[in-house]
């Protein structure tokens, strides 16, 4: 059985009982997302709406770990509840900012911050989402090579 090159560690605190703060510590990646995935399902089958996670202690994370990211806030905002990443190391936040995940999913500075967005409930996340949503429709008037969306005439 082969040994994980970066071992994940996770930490879950529970500073309300609705809300998990998750402590991660190591790389975020291909070898490594199915046990932070498990984390995070493990406290949504408790009932918990809000995930906090605290990635400053992640110096890597690849696109499986945003797809994890994005897929609890998918699952968490129809509850209603809230995702937010909370102090990412600079190459994380990188990624995060360049793949636009950071404009749907809050950052914040810290635990006391997420948590006091956490308290002010969805408003925080419908302002990202109407962000999201307006890029989204930006990019959709937009062809495959970056100029005008144009139809053929009589297609609908």
């Amino acid at each position: 059985m082969p040994i994980a090159q970066n071992p994940l560690s996770v930490e879950v605190v529970l500073p309300r009982e609705d809300v998990a703060l998750f402590r991660v510590q190591g790389y975020l990646d291909v070898d490594t997302s199915a046990d932070f995935q498990h984390h995070l399902a493990n406290q949504l089958h408790h009932g918990r709406r809000h995930f906090l996670l605290d990635l400053s202690s992640v110096p890597f994370m690849d696109s499986s770990g945003m797809n994890i990211i994005l897929r609890v806030y998918q699952e968490v905002r129809e509850m209603p509840g809230s995702v937010h990443v909370i102090s990412p190391a600079p190459a994380v936040r990188r990624i995060l900012d360049l793949t636009g995940v950071s404009i749907t999913v809050p950052v914040s500075d810290s635990v006391e911050e997420a948590l006091d967005r956490v308290g002010r409930g969805p408003a925080v996340t419908d302002a990202a989402l109407e962000t999201s949503a307006a890029a989204e429709d930006s990019a959709a008037s937009q062809g495959a090579d970056g100029g005008p969306e144009t139809q053929a005439p009589g297609a609908v």
